[in-house]
């Protein structure tokens, strides 16, 4: 039997059938690789948090190289000494802390439930330190990140990213440059906790300032900028009763 191919209903017919086939075989293919996009997920995870705690393999002033793949579970677990959830009062070790979905956790802070945050406590050459991830909403879609303090509530390193921000413009939170400002700022004002500003004119373009909770704006750039400076308070602000116990140790 012969088909009229210029009729409308086969055009209609074999259209639908190509989106049942084409569409089987996507899940096929992504529930084939699912289990490795999620290794990728965990190995990015663990780069980026070990990339603000400074371990790393920067080669240059403007370069931003994470630690490979073939090594990150193991730099991880030598650098990353404990892993807590705080959840209101009780703080509890938990040594998969780095999977929790923080924007999930925002969400439940800001409809008043308790959010199980997570926290990682690293140490290099000595030193500790205080790693906390972050997540945001820049001028287009989600901006994240990790921010890592001493027991003085100084920033020792930062990693941002994000899913859509404008090239050369809002996506340059992940450069080097911008990034580098962070480190030896403080959250602090006082006695208060504060989070840093991404201000524009602030006066110090070459960050030579520390201690006025501000680095200099990304030009172009003033809506993913104040979203930065928006993710850093507002996530400071959930841990500060245990920033507090950690800062009166120190």
């Amino acid at each position: 039997m012969a088909f009229n191919t210029e009729k409308n209903t086969y055009t209609v017919v074999f259209a639908a059938i190509m989106v049942v086939v084409v569409g089987s075989l996507l899940a096929f293919v992504a529930s084939g690789l699912s289990g490795k996009i999620r290794e990728n997920e965990r190995f990015e995870k663990q780069q980026n948090i070990l990339y603000a705690m400074g371990v790393n393999e920067n080669q240059d002033e403007g370069s931003v190289n994470f630690v490979p793949t073939t090594e990150v579970e193991k730099e991880f677990a030598s650098y990353i000494k404990k892993q807590i959830v705080i959840e209101g009062d009780k703080v509890t070790e938990d040594n998969e802390a780095y999977l929790i979905d923080m924007k999930r956790q925002l969400e439940v802070a800001k409809s008043g439930g308790t959010p199980k945050l997570p926290l990682f406590i690293g140490e290099k050459d000595g030193k500790e330190f205080y790693i906390i991830p972050m997540y945001g909403k820049g001028l287009w879609d989600a901006i994240w990140g990790f921010i890592s303090l001493d027991d003085q509530m100084v920033v020792q390193g930062v990693y941002f990213d994000h899913k859509g921000e404008t090239p050369g413009l809002g996506a340059n939170i992940k450069q080097r440059y911008f990034m580098d400002d962070f480190t030896g700022e403080t959250i602090m004002k006082g006695t208060q906790y504060a989070g840093i500003s991404v201000a524009k004119g602030n006066n110090d373009p070459l960050n030579k300032i520390k201690d006025d909770n501000e680095v200099d704006a990304l030009a172009g750039a003033t809506i993913t900028g104040n979203g930065v400076s928006a993710m850093i308070s507002e996530t400071v602000k959930l841990y500060k009763g245990y920033l507090q116990t950690i800062k009166d140790k120190g």
